[in-house]
């Protein structure tokens, strides 16, 4: 039977053994938390959710909410220039804990520098009230 490695850890079927990377094999999870109060924000509106360091590599992120984000606001976050990097601009209807990540961002390098990263708001206003949280969860060097 024949025996396949995953990418990240090829080096295990080779002769020496080499370790795979750190930031993506065995690497420490390092989670961002942000919280914010919905205040009626406009679409195009920015929220600032983290600072991440030059070197983590996004995993995934978590949104929730007090109180739902409303039928027709869409929310995407990411960064400058790529506002859905890590999710889509889409509703969010739950007011529960919801996992996010696209696959794009999941598989890049290690980020080369330091990355401010946004809540965009898009289509709609959020509601005039409620709180809403997003966990960002990136490994660490």
């Amino acid at each position: 039977m024949a025996t396949t490695y995953a990418n990240e850890v090829a080096g295990f079927g080779t002769t020496p053994n080499t370790k795979p990377d750190g930031g993506i094999h065995g690497g420490r999870l390092r989670r961002f938390r942000a919280s914010f109060n919905m205040a009626a924000q406009a679409a195009g509106d920015d929220i600032v959710l983290a600072k991440v360091p030059a070197g983590y590599r996004f995993a995934f992120g978590i949104i929730n909410a007090s109180a739902t984000m409303g039928a027709s606001a869409t929310v995407a976050i990411g960064i400058a220039g790529a506002t859905g990097k890590y999710r889509a601009g889409a509703v969010f209807t739950a007011a529960a804990p919801t996992l996010f990540g696209v696959s794009t961002a999941a598989d890049d390098d290690a980020l080369t520098a330091e990355e401010t990263v946004l809540l965009t708001v898009g289509v709609a206003a959020l509601p005039g009230s409620g709180t809403g949280y997003v966990d960002l969860y990136f490994s660490g060097p």
